[in-house]
């Protein structure tokens, strides 16, 4: 949901352009975002040392943040470490 097809993929001239990219098959999408609350970082280490988080994903080995889910009972308890549990 919120999610449309990146056309900077299949432009020659932009820096996002992906040769391999096929119209009728993106690789890429865009998705609108919008911040609801600044917060304070939680560093990895800090993540690491929460037992609550020991089986979020981002945390086992050759995971990266930028393309690892999370699961709900981990981001209700993210908020929670935050101050915010009553955001979601």
């Amino acid at each position: 949901s919120g999610s449309k097809v990146d056309p900077t993929q299949f432009d020659p001239t932009s820096p996002y352009f992906d040769a391999a990219s096929k119209p009728d098959a993106p690789r890429w999408l865009l998705v609108d975002v919008q911040v609801l609350h600044k917060t304070r970082n939680l560093t990895l280490p800090q993540l690491r040392a929460d037992t609550e988080l020991a089986e979020l994903l981002v945390l086992k080995k050759g995971n990266r943040l930028s393309i690892t889910p999370v699961e709900a009972r981990h981001w209700r308890h993210i908020l929670q470490t935050l101050g915010i549990a009553n955001a979601v």
